[in-house]
């Protein structure tokens, strides 16, 4: 059977995305930056049932859109000469150099990172030449990170990917044992990479987020809150991850 989609009014102020699908238990998430609400439901629930879990949960979820509503905004960036930009954790400022050449980008003097392009070219054209410094750069930090945790924890990862996701760090697709990196995380702390690589592969021994999970976490990496803290500050978050 198919998703089932739908907006559930749970009051005059609350509605939420119900999203049925195969699977056993609830999922509530709060997404920044706007706090809206998404249940994944099994399908065998009702709407009833899922009215009185998000009732349950309404605590918890004005907890999470004040902290989305009180947190610092960033303006989108315009890839204008020094605006700023981040780059594991360090804010950069953007130096623009036009040439007729290849695009580049170098980090400069732990100041700058220079972005080399062509005379006249669009923010479109910059943002995509700096997403693929930040790609490459993250296809360098990925594999050790991997290969540390494959001999720590006894699993293995048969393939990586990066891709630009809206609202999660990364994801694992358990059969197939492949793991997907949000391309963001070029912006983060190494900690941060490494923290969510390693959330992604405890999934091959732990499906769920429940407290086998968090047992390996804190075993594996005693210190995942902190990392955790970190990485949903600025310059971007996303869900509580």
């Amino acid at each position: 059977m198919a998703e089932e989609r739908k907006t559930l009014q749970i009051n005059a102020e609350l509605s939420i995305e119900v999203v049925r699908k195969n699977i056993k238990n609830m999922h509530l998430t709060v997404h920044p930056p706007d706090g809206r609400v998404h249940i994944s439901a099994p399908l065998r629930i009702d709407d009833e049932a899922v009215r009185l879990f998000a009732v349950s949960k309404i605590g918890w979820i004005r907890k999470h859109q004040r902290n989305f509503a009180e947190q610092e905004r960033r303006p989108p960036e315009q890839y204008k000469e020094r605006e700023s930009h981040y780059f594991q954790g360090r804010r950069y400022l953007l130096r623009i150099i036009e040439h007729d050449a290849p695009p580049n980008v170098v980090l400069k003097a732990k100041t700058y990172i220079e972005l080399y392009v062509k005379p006249d070219s669009t923010k479109e054209k910059r943002q995509a030449i700096i997403n693929w410094w930040y790609r490459i750069e993250l296809t360098k930090l990925i594999p050790p990170i991997i290969e540390k945790w494959e001999r720590r924890i006894g699993v293995t990862v048969l393939d990586w990917r990066i891709k630009q996701m809206k609202t999660k760090w990364g994801t694992c697709n358990i059969a197939k044992k492949r793991i997907w990196i949000n391309l963001e995380l070029a912006k983060k702390p190494l900690c941060c990479l490494e923290y969510v690589v390693l959330h992604e592969m405890i999934h091959l021994l732990e499906r769920r987020h429940n407290d086998r999970f968090y047992k390996f976490m804190e075993h594996y990496l005693p210190q995942w809150k902190f990392y955790k803290e970190e990485l949903n500050r600025l310059p971007i978050s996303y869900e509580d991850y």
